[in-house]
């Protein structure tokens, strides 16, 4: 299995996806700030790991190889995207046919999306699960499952590329 994560951050969950899926899978870890891009490094090279790609993601692409991966994940990033539906078209570009994108996020303190570019502070701090699937939808996505656990801010939302896996 190939697996990407946009956003990668400090690559904590690259390293621990990477080790899950062990030599025979790959992972694919993006970010767009050279900062982290250098601490993901740092951290597979602390670990190891031998089956991690780092790449330097853009504004609006991710940059991945179109078809590269089966699945696609990222963490507390969404919110930050300027451009959504762009964005999620090139996702898409980058995910096997049948393959899953799975968004981990936090709703704003006030529970409604203010528009792209906006939403990095204060109350407008965040994305509602309703607005990635709808956004993603009109990039092409297929809804699987949103799981929003009340109260809390975190949510899950699970979409995926129409095709069959291969």
């Amino acid at each position: 299995m190939t697996a990407g994560e946009i956003g990668a951050g400090a690559g904590e969950l690259t390293v621990l996806i990477a080790k899950r899926l062990g030599p025979q899978g790959s992972v694919h870890s993006t970010d767009i700030n050279a900062d982290r891009l250098s601490k993901i490094r740092k951290a597979v090279e602390a670990a190891n790991l031998q089956n991690v790609r780092v790449i330097e993601g853009g504004t609006v692409t991710t940059n991945l190889p179109d078809g590269c991966c089966d699945a696609i994940f990222m963490r507390s990033v969404y919110h930050y995207f300027e451009d959504p539906v762009a964005r999620n078209v090139s996702i898409l570009r980058a995910l096997k046919p049948g393959g899953r994108l799975a968004v981990i996020d936090f709703k704003p303190d006030h529970r409604r999306t203010a528009s792209p570019g906006k939403r990095a502070a204060g109350d407008d701090h965040g994305v509602m699960p309703e607005t990635i699937v709808a956004q993603a939808t009109q990039a092409g996505f297929e809804s699987v499952q949103t799981q929003d656990d009340g109260p809390g801010r975190l949510f899950l939302v699970l979409l995926r590329k129409p095709g069959a896996m291969p």
